[in-house]
């Protein structure tokens, strides 16, 4: 008896980035939960493709996706644009990349400075840096290290008392327009998706409008309505959002492995269920794609 594989996950996160899974064991975790699709998008990187692409030969019954998530600056705030099936060869998105790479490495270097200022000396040859380079450090790697090292009970911790916005050690990254992005992910024949548009449980009904109107003149094609931090409010709205703009709905975990232990990929914080039907829609939306006519039966 043939399995019907009904949902995906089309945002998770490796070790080419700030999660704890390599990008291999993410397609396998996903193939193991019998997901038919899985996308890797790690932060501003292309650098585990290769190994994630390599692991799903001979694996047809699970959809591997090429992506990558990109930081932008916009109407005052931090967004993320994902990029799905992109081809990780693209020059205009590898040149996009490597601006990111140089002032991830610059904020890098600023906030080891600032830690140690503070009483926090790190080490980028620690451990939890997971020898990654300085420019393949997040966030999360820097909670690890200060959990381990300085007595934190929590990541969540070290970013409400130092690492989140406005806290001692907070340094803001210079991040490009989300036009550029959406354009380098165009180029690399990718769909550009505005990735968790919303804070849960926030009353942001007017900003998501007035967002994704400007972001869909811009050339976003989809938003991320199913997300492990939405309930149902959130989806439904999201949904009452894009689809009257002409955005396709898109929808992931956020995996990053034990960086995040409380999400499971494919599952969320337990209640995620991305539907496997969405599939066809994003792919539509590929640059050169013809749109599938309206009067269909």
């Amino acid at each position: 008896m043939n399995m019907v594989l009904e949902y995906i996950d089309l945002h998770t996160h490796s070790t080419a980035s700030d999660g704890t899974a390599t990008p291999a064991e993410v397609f396998h975790i996903a193939r193991e939960l019998q997901l038919a699709a899985v996308a890797l998008t790690d932060h501003d990187t292309l650098g585990g493709l290769n190994e994630f692409m390599d692991a799903s030969r001979n694996h047809p019954e699970c959809e591997a996706i090429c992506g990558v998530e990109l930081a932008c600056s916009f109407m005052s705030r931090e967004i993320h644009i994902v990029g799905l099936f992109i081809d990780p060869h693209s020059p205009e998105l590898n040149a996009f990349i490597e601006n990111a790479r140089i002032e991830r490495m610059r904020r890098n270097r600023d906030l080891l400075v600032k830690l140690d200022l503070l009483g926090y000396k790190l080490d980028p040859e620690m451990p939890e840096f997971s020898g990654l380079p300085l420019d393949g450090i997040g966030r999360p790697h820097f909670a690890a290290a200060l959990v381990n090292r300085f007595g934190f009970t929590h990541p969540r911790q070290v970013f409400e008392k130092l690492l989140g916005k406005n806290r001692p050690a907070y340094i803001p990254r210079r991040l490009p327009d989300p036009a550029g992005a959406i354009a380098a992910i165009h180029s690399a024949g990718g769909v550009a998706v505005w990735a968790h548009p919303v804070r849960r449980e926030a009353n942001e009904r007017a900003y998501l409008k007035r967002a994704a109107k400007k972001l869909a003149a811009l050339g976003l094609d989809a938003v991320e309505g199913y997300y492990s931090m939405f309930g149902a409010a959130e989806t439904a709205m999201i949904h009452e959002t894009a689809l009257p703009l002409g955005l396709a709905i898109s929808g992931g975990s956020d995996f990053h492995g034990a960086n995040s232990p409380d999400v499971v990929l494919g599952f969320g914080a337990g209640g995620l269920r991305v539907p496997a039907e969405l599939l066809n829609a994003l792919k539509a939306k590929r640059p050169g794609i013809s749109p599938l006519p309206s009067n269909l039966p």
